[in-house]
């Protein structure tokens, strides 16, 4: 039956692309029409004011936070595997404990949050900004993080992540 149910959604996407043009999706990049037909199911919170919202523990693999504004949000446990957060204001936001693995977090702005046990295997953070932010027990492993940033981390780095064993300053390569 879910087989049944993302052929019809794949079916439905290409009606409203043959219907409507403007409506295109952009394939180049090889992601397929299902694999993109299911990720529009997602909220979609982009260029959206999340100032002081909770989303703790909620699943939010692959939502758009793109140039969202998020100052002191509650992320604290939520799944945000393969999020996006590019160009995004975050400060002082929680994401203690949130899965980050394979985010999207360039350009954005995480001054002063808490990403203590967060898993952040894999991100993508290149210009974005952590000043002050707590990393006990963070996983960064195979991420790209500017290496003033990954130096800036490295001087306050301790711990281990729950999740994944590894050591918060061999993740940051230390």
């Amino acid at each position: 039956m879910p087989s049944l149910l993302k052929l019809i959604t794949a079916i439905t996407l290409v009606i409203a692309v043959l219907c409507d043009p403007a409506m295109a999706l952009d394939t180049s990049a090889g992601v397929g029409l299902q694999d993109r037909a299911l990720f529009q199911e997602r909220v979609d919170y982009t260029l959206t004011n999340q100032n002081g919202v909770d989303f703790h523990n909620q699943a939010l693999s692959n939502t758009s936070f793109a140039g969202a504004a998020g100052k002191g949000a509650d992320f604290s446990g939520a799944n945000l595997q393969g999020a996006i957060f590019t160009q995004g204001a975050f400060a002082d936001a929680n994401f203690h404990g949130a899965d980050l693995s394979d985010a999207l977090m360039d350009r954005a702005d995480f001054t002063g949050t808490d990403l203590r046990d967060a898993v952040l295997i894999g991100v993508i953070a290149s210009g974005s900004s952590f000043a002050g932010a707590q990393v006990d027990g963070a996983d960064f492993s195979d991420a790209l993080l500017d290496r003033d940033d990954q130096r800036r981390l490295c001087q306050e780095a301790e711990g281990v992540n729950p999740t994944t064993g590894v050591l918060t300053r061999d993740s940051l390569s230390c």
